[in-house]
């Protein structure tokens, strides 16, 4: 009898690691499919003890493909923090940096990552569904038009952040470096060709997925939908807004459900454990947790782009609304509940990143020295939001009277998505997999379905008590195991 129990490890093209673990019934159809996330991150509790004014530091090296977002919600909680409101300059400088980080971040998972499984295909070779492959697809040029754009915002990050990876330019009450008159007319120019690739990577998006009927087919297939609640920071017109705002959540219908500012979040939202994952799993908390379902009485919601452009009115920029009205206008209206439609939203999300550095380099105040307001408040508690480009993220600080962390937790995007995303792995399992055909082909359609909330694992692991199981092995010169030494 073929294999009942599958196990996709490592899965592929996400930050981290972790596995899927599918069990068939005996007509080889799935019972059961779980995602394992093998590692752990204890920053929440050796933050412990260190001077609230580090942590803007400290968080950013959970992870080196979204540094920023936890830089920026973690300079937002010193603000909240010490009661000190930030220049408008020191505003502008942090939202161009932080719209840099977007727009390159959207960048790397549409070809580099997700994209892949649509510009080569989802059963091509699994040796072509790679950046190689997007190449060879679309060619030379474009690849170096894509590394190109994606330096360039890489650029203005390093400049107005100090170094690209880690910045470290966050102060509660500002920031510690403004922009040059000379720098903002070289990043002008940078501007301009963000706008126009972000553009190009729209056309791209409708000429090689939208002309596809089975592309478009597998985009709006059941096994890819779940109906749930969606979250977002929004302005004060409802518009999506990626640096500050209320947080708006929409039921499955799209109506309005709660809108509050960060530091109401808990009265909105809890947390969820299971034995089996070092994943939180975030719900909405006057609703409740029902498990692992979707639907109206359920407390699950989810984040990131397709979630933001769900939970908002639309965008601000007059490019990328024109975009998200039309992908509105293809899917049936609002909301839209189709699991790899996030793909869609974040290239428009992209076009729009593109469109605020335009915005913000162009402003004749960005460039004014008043970029920093002194905090003399005693610190007890702040906390910070921020969209990162896998969702609402949050920081939240507790400190003594000197500052010094006495609890830190951060709710991270991948988080607030983990319940979705192993429902959506579980669902897509038992769409694609029957009667025991389990090619890698279909198996790769199976990681599609958490592959295109772009998953952070490493942002996203917690533990409690705080051990990681561990099991080492010794072989033996002829590659025999000698011993297994196992920590549960």
């Amino acid at each position: 009898m073929p294999a009942k129990h599958i196990s996709i490890s490592p899965v592929t093209r996400l930050e981290g690691h972790g596995n899927i673990e599918i069990f068939l019934n005996d007509q080889g159809n799935v019972e059961h499919a779980f995602l394992q996330v093998p590692e752990l991150r204890g920053f929440e509790k050796f933050s412990e003890g260190r001077p609230s004014e580090e942590m803007p530091r400290i968080t950013p090296k959970i992870c080196g493909v979204c540094p920023t977002a936890h830089h920026m919600a973690s300079q937002k909680a010193l603000d909240d923090l010490y009661k000190i409101d930030p220049p408008l300059t020191a505003k502008k400088i942090r939202e161009l940096m932080y719209s840099a980080f977007m727009f390159e971040d959207h960048a790397l998972h549409f070809y580099f990552l997700g994209g892949p499984d649509f510009i080569v295909g989802p059963d091509a070779p699994k040796g072509s569904r790679n950046i190689l492959g997007v190449i060879e697809k679309v060619g030379l040029d474009i690849g170096k038009t894509v590394i190109k754009n994606r330096k360039q915002c890489r650029e203005i990050i390093t400049t107005l952040g100090g170094r690209v990876i880690h910045p470290v330019s966050g102060l509660p009450g500002g920031v510690t470096k403004g922009l040059t008159p000379e720098d903002q007319e070289k990043f002008k120019k940078y501007a301009e060709e963000a706008v126009e690739f972000g553009k190009f990577t729209i056309q791209a998006f409708k000429d090689i997925v939208l002309k596809n009927n089975k592309y478009v087919e597998l985009i709006t297939s059941d096994p890819y939908m779940h109906k749930t609640y969606y979250m977002g920071l929004v302005d004060a017109n409802n518009k999506v807004n990626f640096y500050d705002g209320m947080i708006r959540v929409v039921d499955p219908e799209g109506n309005e459900y709660a809108k509050f500012d960060v530091q109401e979040f808990k009265e909105h939202i809890s947390e969820h454990v299971e034995k089996w994952s070092y994943i939180k799993f975030p719900f909405l908390k006057n609703i409740g947790w029902k498990g692992f379902v979707d639907g109206k009485d359920s407390g699950v919601f989810r984040v990131a782009p397709l979630a933001r452009l769900n939970a908002s009115d639309g965008l601000t920029t007059p490019l990328a609304q024109k975009e998200y009205e039309f992908m509105y206008e293809t899917l049936g209206g609002k909301p839209v509940h189709y699991t790899l439609a996030f793909h869609w939203a974040r290239v428009i999300e992209l076009l729009y990143a593109a469109e605020r550095i335009k915005e913000l380099i162009n402003d004749d105040g960005i460039t004014n020295s008043d970029i920093r307001n002194i905090p003399e408040s005693v610190p007890t508690e702040g906390i910070g939001v921020v969209e990162a480009p896998r969702g609402t993220l949050i920081h939240n600080y507790a400190t003594d009277e000197n500052g010094i962390i006495k609890k830190a937790n951060l709710i991270v995007a991948t988080v607030n998505n983990a319940a979705a995303i192993t429902m959506s792995i579980e669902k897509a399992a038992k769409g694609v997999i029957k009667n025991f055909n389990v090619d890698d082909g279909v198996l790769n359609m199976v990681e599609m379905a958490f592959r295109a909330y772009d998953p952070c694992f490493a942002c996203a692991t917690h533990s409690l008590p705080g051990n990681m199981p561990l099991k080492v092995k010794i072989y033996n010169p002829d590659m025999t195991i000698f011993d297994v030494i196992e920590r549960k």
